[in-house]
């Protein structure tokens, strides 16, 4: 696996992320399968040197598996979401037409992926009330009991929601 280090990067931190890397490797196998594994532990490394840019990391093997638990759970919430609101083996074609051209389905797909790269960008809140109202079709007094928040709060939330994904899809 290659990991993306300047000469900027501390020895200690190049030192912890090699010995373990296979641990994290291994660790998100068993959380999100062998397909999705190889980018997540990726992301991981990334985000670590990233923090380390911003200061000095006290425990860099603690923040690697802290890291990867994160973005594991991200993931697999994701998939959740999509599994529950997608239908499952709906193709492009079958979305927008076979009749389509081949550039206008490219189009197509290209705008379902920014718009789950925007949703998966969104805080988890902001997401979760997104996702309530657009596919639970709830009222946002229901959000707002649910949540425990206002619902000036609930507003807020879709209201950052929708400039986001708007934005990523145009």
């Amino acid at each position: 696996m290659d990991i993306p280090m300047s000469d900027k990067t501390p020895d200690s931190l190049r030192d912890t992320i090699a010995r373990h890397a296979r641990d994290v490797l291994r660790f998100l196998i068993r959380k999100v399968g062998v397909d999705n594994a190889p980018d997540l532990a990726q992301e991981t490394f990334v985000r670590v040197l990233r923090h380390a840019e911003r200061g000095a990391v006290v425990d860099p093997a603690s923040l690697l598996h802290a890291t990867a638990a994160n973005l594991a759970r991200d993931h697999r919430r994701r998939r959740r979401t999509e599994n529950k609101y997608i239908v499952s083996g709906l193709t492009i074609d079958e979305l927008f037409g076979s009749t389509s051209s081949p550039a206008a389905r490219l189009d197509a797909e290209e705008s379902v992926s920014r718009f789950f790269e925007a949703l998966d960008d969104l805080s988890p809140r902001c997401r979760q009330v997104f996702v309530m109202r657009r596919f639970e079709n709830l009222h946002q007094e229901e959000i707002a009991r649910r949540l425990g928040i206002s619902r000036n709060m609930v507003e807020k939330h879709l209201r950052t929601a929708f400039r986001e994904l708007k934005r990523a899809l145009h």
